[in-house]
């Protein structure tokens, strides 16, 4: 039998596991799934004749290299910076590999390595990234194979709480990393392109600098800019767009109330907070404010944000129960951030029976004959549950299928890549219209310019 190491079994493992075990029997295939703790692996397996589960810690050498030379492809699920060694035993053993992570600089040193030895190294092949590229390639490569010329991108994509399971004043949930979500856009000004024009967001205006979108069906959406729209624009091949734009998305009304927390600081990771863990909620926002003998925290708050009682937002503050007396920080020496996420865990952790969603939404905007036309795509999927959630299928199910193409030969091209290729691309977006992940297509307008950056 064909074997498959599928290592790490967390969350976004449920549907890459169950499709690789429903096509076990036609494609003769074993699937072994490698975790330091068995338990999620055994579960995910459920006893299947045709995969077992194994304890596999990834920073155990040798246990690790068995693993790998005992396999006919490796699917690393780990987190990114953990994929480098088990990619380095790829090359050693001369395996092809799979992952969902952005192509760190370290995977792209060993292109050479995996070209010259034939193996394929298929990497950001999750949702985002992942088929955020194939859907747009495959419009832009059509666009172009119609004799036109691109002149505008925009791409949007949202982790976001389903609209049956939406039951907070925010709109939202966390349906994948919460630190990921505090510490969203920090680092460097969000960079893109308008109209031929560089322009920039520093974090402390990001979340005033938002876009409005619509979904048939979904309603209203808003999305603010991702820190360097700019990565993937010679990749694409978008060298002379005018304008190149990449965002989040979240409900509307999101981020004005966040930005709330950007204000006061309380996004921060760079310093600890003394005696933190002694802390109740309101000490810890009450430690943002300026000191009064007389006000409440309540108070100082409004005044100092310049929110008024009846605004929305306090609504949404006081939703979040951060003026707790009761509640307790009980973190050692914790930032300000890691602080927040704890408080906002308290009410954004899904239920058992809560459903997530994944929205997409692209805009292209293009020359032909003259003339300037626009498309507009939008991809939306909604979980089952707790564990085939619409994250886990829209990650899980094309690194499943790019390592089935692999495995079949169907995709061949060596090195360390991402899946722009027509060979990869096609096959695989086909492939997910079975599972209901699928774009919807318009022609709109061609504005050419978004009006809020303009």
């Amino acid at each position: 039998m064909r074997k498959i190491l599928v290592i790490g079994s967390g969350k976004s493992a449920s549907y890459l596991i169950k499709y690789l075990l429903d096509k076990s029997e036609k494609e003769n295939l074993h699937i072994i799934v490698g975790d330091i703790n068995t338990s999620n692996a055994n579960k995910l397996i459920d006893g299947h004749k045709n995969a077992n589960a194994i304890s596999l810690d990834v920073f155990d050498k040798s246990s690790r290299e068995q693993a790998v030379q005992n396999a006919d492809i490796v699917v690393s699920m780990l987190p990114a910076r953990f994929h480098i060694e088990v990619a380095k035993d790829c090359i050693n053993y001369g395996k092809n590999m799979v992952t969902a992570s952005y192509v760190s600089e370290e995977m792209q040193e060993l292109n050479p390595a995996a070209t010259e030895k034939g193996l394929v190294f298929m990497n950001e092949i999750g949702v985002d990234p992942g088929i955020d590229h194939m859907s747009a390639m495959q419009v832009i490569d059509r666009i172009r194979d119609q004799g036109g010329k691109m002149i505008l991108f925009e791409s949007f994509t949202g982790g976001l709480v389903a609209p049956e399971s939406d039951n907070n004043l925010w709109n939202y949930k966390f349906t994948w990393n919460p630190r990921n979500v505090v510490l969203a856009g920090q680092g460097s000004a969000a960079k893109f392109l308008q109209e031929s024009s560089y322009k920039y967001i520093p974090y402390n205006r990001l979340f005033r600098r938002t876009e409005f979108l619509e979904i048939d069906g979904f309603g209203r959406f808003e999305a603010y800019a991702n820190r360097d729209s700019l990565k993937y624009q010679s990749v694409y091949g978008l060298d002379h767009v005018e304008t190149l734009y990449r965002g989040t998305m979240r409900r509307v009304g999101f981020s004005r109330a966040w930005n709330i927390f950007v204000l006061l600081g309380m996004t921060d990771d760079s310093y600890t907070i003394d005696d933190s863990e002694n802390m109740s909620y309101r000490d810890f926002v009450n430690a943002f404010l300026p000191y009064s003998p007389t006000d409440s925290v309540e108070l100082k708050f409004r005044h100092a944000l310049k929110i008024d009682q009846d605004d929305i937002v306090w609504d949404k503050l006081e939703e979040l129960d951060i003026f707790s007396k009761t509640k307790m920080v009980e973190i050692k020496k914790a930032t300000p951030a890691q602080i927040l996420q704890k408080i906002l865990m308290d009410s954004w952790t899904l239920d058992e029976t809560d459903k997530d969603m994944i929205v997409m939404y692209h805009k292209f905007g293009y020359e032909l004959n003259g003339k300037r036309h626009q498309i507009d795509a939008t991809m939306v999927t909604i979980g089952e549950d707790q564990t085939y959630t619409a994250m886990a299928k829209t990650v899980g199910l094309p690194v499943a299928i790019a390592t089935m193409d692999i495995l079949n030969g169907k995709i061949s091209t060596p090195g360390v890549q991402i899946p722009i290729r027509r060979e990869v691309y096609e096959p695989i977006l086909e492939e997910l219209k079975e599972y209901g992940i699928q774009f919807t297509e318009k022609e709109v307008p061609y504005l050419g310019y978004n009006p809020l950056n303009a």
